[in-house]
């Protein structure tokens, strides 16, 4: 690209939205600090205690995902909760490659709700400049929509089938306070702060609190993802910029559906957080931030997350598993959001 068309590194720099990536380091610190505390797990495993059925099962862990998701980001919620769902494998059996997929899902359809969810919302927030609850009431029609049309899905998947998981409540699990109350405490300061404008410090305070409360969750973090995250920022910037990418995407703009549709099938092809990168500069942020949440759905490269949970996961036969599901949820999902949005531009 700087061959196409050459430019200085400071020129570079500043195709780079900081203020976005200020706030993704933050929360996956204070998302780190939670997880190493090991109460999610732990309230994970009293949650599965008391689903004695197959489909209670999947039910709980499709809400307990979505929900995570919402609050600790798509992927940091997949860390959490599929290590949490093969343990159950050694307790009853189960479909276990099933459940994930489900939670996959899960934690797209709940993430999509919360500007702090996933990293396209993340960015799109920052980028919007609406506040924190603008965004939330913008989101929360696709968010409860997106979840319902799944949790329909869960009858067809799973059989009513009695299971026991007593013994689930006794797998030990080490217990730490102060990364706990550090993470409690922080989201919401943190939060705020972002909300004021101040991300750049927001992001300075929580990286100086967990060196002293928890330092493990400042050096465990993915670094190299906030690495790529630049060179995404600044290569899809250029990208965008050359006319037939511009023409291109200008055509699509055109086709029924918008803006959102360009984010469902653009989503297909290169993953919905880079499709968000390189439609912003030509979109509206509300509809492109649904069609990116939907895309999510339907192919396997349609969001990180689906990659993350086939990876963790390590069962046979799980490609041809997630798009028997994924793919329904993309018509299903497709189709609410062009209802919805129709009947807003009336």
């Amino acid at each position: 690209m700087c061959w196409l068309k050459p430019q200085s590194l400071w020129e570079m720099t500043d195709r780079v939205h900081w203020a976005t990536l200020a706030v993704l380091t933050g929360l996956m610190v204070l998302s780190r600090a939670l997880e190493l505390s090991g109460y999610l797990a732990f309230w994970g495993r009293r949650l599965l205690a008391h689903l004695p059925g197959e489909r209670r099962l999947a039910v709980g862990l499709v809400m307990f995902s979505g929900l995570l998701s919402a609050v600790v980001t798509n992927d940091v919620a997949l860390f959490i909760v599929v290590p949490l769902t093969l343990s159950l494998a050694g307790v009853a059996t189960l479909p276990i490659g099933r459940l994930i997929v489900f939670e996959a899902l899960a934690v797209n359809a709940g993430s999509s709700l919360s500007p702090i969810g996933n990293p396209q919302n993340l960015y799109l927030w920052q980028r919007s400049g609406v506040s924190f609850g603008e965004f939330l009431l913008a989101m929360l029609p696709l968010g409860v929509g997106l979840m319902v049309l799944l949790l329909l899905l869960v009858p067809l998947a799973f059989p009513k089938a009695f299971i026991r998981l007593e013994a689930v409540v006794n797998v030990p699990s080490e217990r730490l306070q102060k990364p706990l109350w550090a993470a409690l405490i922080g989201y919401p300061v943190f939060l705020f702060a972002v909300e004021m404008g101040w991300a750049a410090q927001a992001m300075a305070g929580v990286l100086l609190v967990m060196l002293v409360v928890a330092r493990r969750a400042v050096f465990s973090i993915d670094w190299l993802l906030l690495v790529v995250f630049v060179l995404m920022f600044i290569n899809l910037s250029m990208i965008g910029e050359l006319s037939v990418v511009q023409e291109a995407i200008g055509t699509m703009q055109q086709w029924p559906g918008g803006d959102t549709s360009v984010g469902v099938l653009l989503s297909q092809v290169v993953s919905n957080v880079p499709a968000t990168l390189l439609l912003a500069q030509q979109s509206e942020w509300q509809p492109l931030a649904w069609g990116v949440s939907v895309g999510g759905f339907g192919l396997v490269m349609g969001s990180m997350a689906n990659l993350i949970a086939l990876r963790l996961a390590r069962q046979p036969g799980m490609l041809m598993e997630f798009h028997r599901w994924s793919i329904p949820m993309l018509g299903l999902g497709w189709l609410f959001a062009a209802v919805w949005l129709s009947a807003l531009a009336r």
